[in-house]
């Protein structure tokens, strides 16, 4: 009678440790990696690649992003300048009634003024390549302005 009672023991201590045993492995399989559902990665290394050289390879990408958001940002700034330096050179030449702005164009790029179009008389030239060249943030002007009525 001891003998089965200790067989029976025995027996239900190995079924109590296989049924534990199997529900661990499938609790770890599955908790492994408990935002993607994935198994947990392991290098070579014995560590886990996603860590450190993760956080380095994301550094280095935030870094040249930055670059190219800045020089992008630069390439913007110009063109806003090129933009206002022209808008600030038809907006004086519209006040001032020693010129016929509709006549003239002004176009800018890298802060160099060009104007063309047509003059009534050589006054009339000087006053408004007078007037570009007073204005703010120009490198120079191309006089491109013919005499004509």
């Amino acid at each position: 009678m001891f003998g089965s009672v200790l067989r029976a023991v025995l027996l239900i201590v190995i079924v109590v440790a296989v049924v534990v045993g199997i529900g661990a492995f499938f609790l770890g399989y599955r908790a492994g990696d408990a935002r993607t559902g994935d198994p947990p990665a392991v290098g070579t290394s014995g560590g886990n690649p996603r860590t450190g050289s993760a956080r380095e390879r994301g550094a280095e990408i935030g870094e040249r992003v930055g670059e190219r958001i800045g020089a992008a940002a630069d390439t913007v700034g110009e063109a806003f300048s090129d933009g206002t330096i022209t808008a600030k050179i038809k907006s004086k030449m519209a006040l001032d009634d020693a010129i016929k702005a509709s006549d003239i164009n002004v176009s800018t790029s890298d802060r160099v003024v060009t104007l063309s179009g047509k003059v009534r008389s050589a006054s009339e030239r000087e006053r408004a390549l007078q007037l570009a060249r007073e204005t703010e943030g120009v490198k120079s002007v191309n006089d491109q302005l013919r005499m004509g009525r």
